[in-house]
This record gives structure tokens, C-alpha cells and sequence, in this order.
């Protein structure tokens, strides 16, 4: 299976909260970072653990805003909307023999931080897509 495909099914099987699906995807000793929380997920089944372990992400749908491959690597943006946040994540997956071997993810929610006032004169708001 290509890397953009088994990216792909991967966030489809997530937000079907298909986690013996999303196990078919995830090498055994893939490790996973979230820099933006300093946490490292190491082994398909702490991956799997903290997914659907995680009540947040019982809610929302899984919206996938984009997909690009390049060989091994497949980079995604996603959000998934809550009641009261949304969040959205950047990722870069590996991909290797059919299985997701590692990824660093960037998870935020947009506008959690404020803007400096000082960059007021140069910039525009940010609207949602």
C-alpha cells in the first residue's frame, strides 16, 4: 500500500475510532512526538492507549483540510472541532512497508495564543478556511 494511502485510512480508521484498524497501520515499535507538549509515544500500543483513552476526541469528526506525499513521507493537516475548541495538527508520517514507523505531530488549537500587539501594523487577522 502506498504512504499516502495508509496515511489516509489511518485518519479515516481514527475518526471511525477503528483502534484494531488503526493497529493494522502502526509498526509495532513506531514512535510518535508531540513536540508542542514534549511527550513521546513510543510503541503502537502506548499510540493506541493514548487515542482512545483521549474523551476529547470521542466528539468531533476527523477532517483531513490536507494530504501530500513525497516518497516515505506523507505530511497531513487535520481538525477535529469540539464543543469548546477546535484543534488542528500538522503531522509528518513516515511510512515504510505498509506500516507507520514514526511521526512528529503539531497539535494547537488556532488563536490559543495571542498575537504581540507590536506586530498589529504588519499583519491581518487569520480567518477560519
Amino acid at each position: 500500500m502506498e504512504p499516502l494511502s495508509v496515511v489516509a485510512r489511518l485518519w479515516e480508521r481514527i475518526e471511525a475510532r477503528d483502534w484494531d484498524g488503526v493497529c493494522e497501520l502502526i509498526a509495532e515499535d513506531a514512535v510518535i512526538e508531540w513536540p508542542v507538549s514534549s511527550e513521546r509515544i513510543v510503541g503502537r500500543a502506548n499510540f493506541i492507549a493514548v487515542l482512545s483513552d483521549d474523551t476529547d476526541t470521542d466528539e468531533g469528526p476527523v477532517e483531513v483540510l490536507r494530504i501530500l506525499a513525497d516518497g516515505d513521507l506523507v505530511v497531513t493537516e487535520v481538525e477535529i472541532p469540539q464543543d469548546h475548541v477546535v484543534y488542528r495538527a500538522v503531522s509528518l508520517w513516515t511510512v515504510r512497508d505498509g506500516e507507520i514507523v514514526g511521526a512528529r505531530e503539531y497539535w494547537t488549537s488556532p488563536g490559543q495564543g495571542p498575537a504581540p500587539r507590536w506586530r498589529a501594523g504588519y499583519v491581518e487577522p487569520l480567518t477560519a478556511d
